[in-house]
This record gives structure tokens, sequence and C-alpha cells, in this order.
């Protein structure tokens, strides 16, 4: 059985716990734009005079980090909260040591609704960017969850963390949710948020409930949850439910080798059970009653052997290598291989999932596509 590497992992590789573009409070829908430096450099003078940061020294140093655009905006957008509010500054040090503990609840600024909502939702974000780099998924995702996209100065790194919780706590439907929106409707965002969120997204195609790869990850999640001094009652419920689906598994296994067994013994002549000592039972194709496939042929072709999986194997499993190499080998490929490269990655999606990595392998090559 191959193992997948992680795609959560692989994300943070990538992203390299960097977050770059910005925000527009008020976007219009299908178009979630980033503030520039300026924009953002206002909103923040803006919230200093607010919270009475206003003298001369803090307007110098405010300057000072302006000064830098080799920081992403948001990094810039941190390090002034931090200079105009010590609690700030306290919450994103804590965020960031790998050796400070977990948190368990979610701190008070962010329901704090007499302070400035650009203050709590950027917070908000930068402080679950940090949790998210030390795969402390779960008060990450509830930190973002009390902020939309078009709240904070880089939506497109919101919907990006927001994706890798989800996608790393195996929840599907909000996964494919968020990261559709990054690919269709963030703006701008970084090729690197863009390359990784169709990768967790044609990596979540491939996923099937109650096989042996929804139990890997259910077991990778509490391997997780260990790491971080997570061993409670629900680290507990959770390594329940992945021993019930072990043993159903094992029962339906067994039940399969007697029914063999029995067939085997009633034609005398060894049936469909003949042949079959160090197979595998309950794998591909071998389905209880069936007939399967002629002793000594190879079995016919399926929908999932004929799908394209971008190199992977005939099961639909994505080769992440491959489709990154396809990413920055797009440029020169010719029309006819782009367009059969993109039926075999999409082959089976949903249609509105599949017309999001259409866009963004479009967009690679037309700038005029990035919305």
């Amino acid at each position: 059985m191959k193992c997948i590497v992680s795609v959560a992992t692989v994300a943070l590789l990538l992203m390299g716990g960097v977050a770059l573009g910005n925000e527009k409070k008020h976007a219009t829908f299908g178009a979630l734009e980033a503030l520039s430096a300026a924009e953002a450099q206002t909103k923040v003078t803006a919230w200093l005079k607010e919270v009475g940061k206003a003298d001369p020294a803090t307007a110098q140093k405010l300057t000072t980090i302006w000064k830098d655009d080799s920081r992403s905006i948001l990094d810039r957008v941190a390090d002034s909260l931090a200079l105009g509010d010590p609690i700030a500054a306290q919450l994103m040090a804590e965020a960031r040591d790998p050796n400070a503990p977990a948190p368990v609840v979610l701190p008070a600024v962010f329901k704090n609704e007499k302070t400035s909502e650009f203050y709590r939702a950027n917070l908000a974000l930068i402080y679950a960017r940090s949790l998210t780099n030390r795969r402390v998924y779960e008060e990450a995702l509830d930190t973002l969850k009390g902020f939309g996209a078009d709240q904070v100065a880089d939506p497109a790194a919101y919907l990006f963390h927001r994706a890798v919780c989800e996608h790393a706590m195996v929840r599907k439907p909000e996964a494919t949710k968020t990261i559709t929106r990054l690919l269709e409707e963030a703006a701008g965002s970084p090729d690197r948020y863009k390359t990784v969120a169709a990768l967790m997204l044609l990596d979540m195609h491939t996923w099937k409930e109650k096989d042996l790869g929804d139990i890997a990850r259910k077991m990778e999640n509490i391997g997780r949850r260990l790491d971080i001094a997570r061993g409670g009652p629900e680290t507990q419920r959770q390594e329940r439910e992945v021993l019930n689906r072990l043993d159903e598994m094992i029962k339906k296994l067994e039940n399969q080798n007697k029914n063999k067994k029995k067939k085997k013994g009633g034609d005398g002549k060894g049936g469909e059970g003949e042949g079959g000592e160090g197979e595998c039972p309950g794998g591909e194709g071998d389905k209880p009653g069936g007939s399967g496939p002629p002793k000594g042929n190879n079995p016919p072709s399926s929908p999932a052997t004929d799908a394209g999986d971008a190199g992977g194997s005939s099961q639909g499993n994505v080769d992440h290598k491959k489709f990154t190499k396809l990413v920055a080998d797009w440029g020169r490929l010719p029309p006819r291989e782009q367009q059969r490269a993109v039926q075999e990655l999409t082959n089976g999606m949903p249609a509105r999932h599949r017309e999001a990595i259409e866009t963004y392998f479009k967009s690679l090559t037309n700038p005029s596509l990035k919305r």
C-alpha cells in the first residue's frame, strides 16, 4: 500500500511560514482584494491613534517598519500591532514559540468588540498562522472562524491557512469549500498558495470513507495531537474510533476468507479460492460473490484505472512531485499537452472544482485570468 505524504506538511514546507498579500474590508464577491502597503500603513496609523499611540517615538518606529518592503505586508502589520499593544505582542510571541504549550482556549481579546475590528481580525490571522506552523490546527481554525477573509489584510493567507487546518483535520467538505474560494476568489494570491491548494483538492478527491487510507489519516491526526500534548478525551475518542474501524475491517476480511473456503470445499476443484494463497482479500476488484478476473490474467480496466492520475498509481493517488513539476514546466508545454495534463488531473472531479483547477493552470500563462 502506498503511503501518501501529508499535504498539510507539504503546505507548511512550501510556504516557509511566510504569508504574502493583503486585504480589502468590503470586498465584492469573487474578488477578495488585498490592501496595498500604503493602504495597510494608513489603517495601522489610524488604529495607533485610536489606542493613544500617536507620539513621535512610535511614529518613527512605525515608519521604519513600513520602509522595509522586503517583508510581507502581513508581517509588517504584525510588527505594527505589537508596537501599539503589549497584549498583541505577547500573544504573537507565545504562538510563535515552539516550546510554549499549545493553547486550549481562545484569547478573550478576539471577542472584545469594543476594540477595533481591523486590530482583532488581523491579530487573529497572525496568531492562527503561527499556530498552524506549529500544527496546532484546532485553535488556529477556531480563531480564524471568528472572522472572514474580507476582514483581514491578506485574504489569501486567511483562506490558505484555514484550508491547511481543515485538510489536516480531515474535514473534507469544509476544506474543499475554502480551497475553492482561494482558487476562485483570492486575487493575486501567491503561486505557492495556489499550488498547494490544488494539491490538497486533488488529494481529497482520492479520499474514501472507512478504507485503510481513511484510518491512516485519522491515525496521523491522533499522532499529531499527542505530539502537542493533546491526549485528553477527544484524542481518546478518536483512538476508539480507529480501533473500531480496524475491528470492522478485520471481521470483514475474516468473513471473506470463510466464504472462499466454503466455496473451495463445495466444488471440490478449488473454485475461486484456488491459487489465492498469499493474496490479500478485500483488495481492489475483490468483491464477495464476484466472478473475478480469469486466473493468470490482468484485471480488466475500470473507471478507476482508466482515469488520469497525474503520474500517480492507478487508484487515483496524485503524484505531488509530478504535479509540482507540471506547474513549473507549464509555460513550455504545447497547448495540446497542457489540455491533456489538466484533463488527467481533473478526471472525475465535480465540475466546480475541475473548473477551479483549470482556471489556475490557465492563469499561469494568462495573467488576465488572475482575478
